[in-house]
């Protein structure tokens, strides 16, 4: 059977040296060796192996001839043996690998910490037998995310059923149009998937329409601007620095390059959205739409504030709640319903949903909206990506959600909280949702720095530009940090400290390029991480 290289049953049964070029992040995703297979009836893959030839196991030269007797064996062994493992025939417990006197850890090195391995096969036996090396990547992601604190505001962690869902024959069928008024036969199951997840998404956002055929966040809100601008037009929305996103008018994305954008940003002192420059740009300008949300806001939006504005204006107003969307089904977030013209979010994220989107809207623009995804924008929709949008908002809808959403800002608050009294600068003095922007120039450490260091200590956040930074967006002052995904494995705000400490060691170990000290954190991460397993993963 096909296996991941990563345990010494797996080496021993199914790899073979043969120098494959297949290498992730050295250290980081799985270890620095090449992966390669064998097939199931004991010969290598054709893919891989010339007919009539054979690796000796060394450096993946092909010799010609038939393999000696025992080879097969030998070369296993000696594979195992280069990563420490005990080999086929070997009881010996695995050692570690020999360093030089005085040898000091890359960093490479330090973040090596798989602990246990995957077995491919059982779990993807399809994708094993026709892609090995496919299976191996997808194996070392499935140990990475549940080896790590992930801390990205916009990753989680789906349910079983939402990945089931993801991957059924639903992708073998192409679909364009809606429900009832589709250009291909054949629908009678793919339009009840789809006016079952439309169905769901608005009972439970409480809107009059739902289109939930937009591919991702970006088209969506594309998608809006064509159903009420037209080029050239002033829209308007938070600049991208002080916590906006690239879709609401930002100058490098093709809403900043079709429309005018004109950007609105916090106030200095508090990191708070500054109202008044929203009403006096809004009523200035002009524009035909207004956006309000980001990616980087720790506070509540007030949607009724910024509908007051966008009516004296005459603007559509547009809430893109794409990371607090799970926490206002939960009912742990204000809602903009009964504020805003049109709702654009992700169904990832907070919601736990598959990588997609939804517009939710009043029925005035139902048509407006449903005409600029299709045929405005996209052809067929991506109907697995459609059912799984169903299954997640029926999960949403369960009292067990609920739940979660108000244990994400229970747990963030918490953090921020314990942040604080390590001395950290966090924007706006906290958080009321699920993020959690730090500043970490008092530090001294620039914010890829340090994110690039907690991801050696096996803690991922990303880094991120802060309001009025002078550093450069690729290299910023601060990271971005989130609860969703560490909630979603059961932890809760008795952990937070915990979560805290480490952060700060590893900042204070980024700035002192400390490897040491980034390993000993990675090995505590990886043990509170084995009592809080990962849901959807079959590791």
């Amino acid at each position: 059977m096909w296996a991941l290289c990563a345990s010494a049953e797996a080496m021993a049964s199914s790899v073979l040296d043969t120098g494959s070029p297949f290498v992730l992040r050295p250290g980081v995703d799985v270890p620095p060796f090449p992966i390669v297979a064998r097939a199931p009836d004991g010969e290598t893959s054709d893919t891989a192996r010339p007919p009539g030839r054979y690796s000796d196991g060394t450096h993946g030269d092909w010799r010609t001839g038939k393999r000696p007797r025992g080879s097969r064996a030998r070369q296993t062994a000696r594979g195992a043996a280069r990563l420490g493992v005990p080999g086929p025939t070997s009881r010996a417990a695995p050692r570690p690998p020999r360093r030089a006197p005085g040898h000091r850890p890359r960093p490479e090195d330090t973040t090596v910490t798989t602990t246990a391995a995957t077995d491919i096969a059982a779990t993807h036996p399809a994708l094993s037998a026709a892609d090995p090396e496919l299976a191996a990547l997808v194996g070392a992601e499935e140990r990475l995310q549940a080896d790590t604190l992930r801390l990205i505001p916009s990753e989680n962690y789906v349910s079983a059923a939402v990945l089931e869902a993801s991957g059924t024959v639903l992708q073998n069928k192409y679909s364009e149009g809606y429900p009832g008024r589709r250009y291909y036969e054949g629908q009678q199951n793919v339009d009840r998937v789809e006016a079952l997840a439309v169905a769901r998404a608005k009972a439970l956002f409480g809107a009059d329409h739902a289109n939930v055929q937009p591919y991702s966040g970006s088209p969506a809100n594309l998608a809006v601007y064509l159903a009420f601008a037209e080029p050239g037009d002033a829209v308007m929305g938070m600049a991208l620095p002080m916590g906006g996103h690239l879709t609401h008018g930002w100058g490098v994305s093709a809403t900043g390059s079709w429309f005018r954008g004109v950007q609105y940003g916090v106030r200095r002192d508090t990191g708070l959205v500054d109202l008044d420059e929203v009403r006096d740009l809004a009523l200035k300008e002009r524009p035909k739409v207004i956006f309000c949300g980001g990616t980087a806001l720790p506070r509540t939006v007030d949607f009724a504030a910024f509908g007051e504005i966008a009516r004296e204006a005459g603007a559509v107003l547009v809430a893109d709640v794409a990371h607090v969307a799970g926490l206002i089904a939960g009912g742990a977030h204000p809602s903009p319903a009964g504020h805003v013209d049109v709702i654009s979010t992700t169904t990832h994220k907070t919601l736990r949903g598959p990588r997609g989107a939804m517009l939710l809207s009043r029925e005035e623009h139902a048509r407006a909206l449903d005409r600029a995804v299709f045929p405005g924008l996209q052809g067929g929709p991506h109907n697995q990506t459609t059912a799984a949008i169903a299954v997640a908002l029926r999960e949403a809808a369960q009292p067990s959600f609920r739940t979660y959403a108000h244990a994400v800002v229970a747990n963030a608050k918490a953090l921020a909280e314990a942040l604080l009294a390590r001395g950290f600068d966090l924007v706006s003095g906290g958080t009321d949702n699920h993020l959690i922007l730090m500043d970490l120039t008092s530090r001294q450490v620039p914010g890829k720095t340090a994110a690039k260091a907690l991801d050696r200590a096996g803690i991922v956040v990303n880094h991120n530009t802060v309001p009025y930074d002078p550093r450069k967006p690729f290299d910023p002052s601060g990271i971005r940090i989130g609860t969703p995904a560490l909630t979603s494995r059961g932890l809760g705000t008795a952990h937070m400290p915990r979560v805290a400490d480490w952060i700060d060691r590893g900042v204070t170990a980024a700035g002192r390029g400390d490897e040491d000290a980034l390993a000993a954190i990675r090995a505590e991460v990886a043990d509170l991480m084995a009592a809080f397993p990962a849901p959807g993963l079959p590791v």
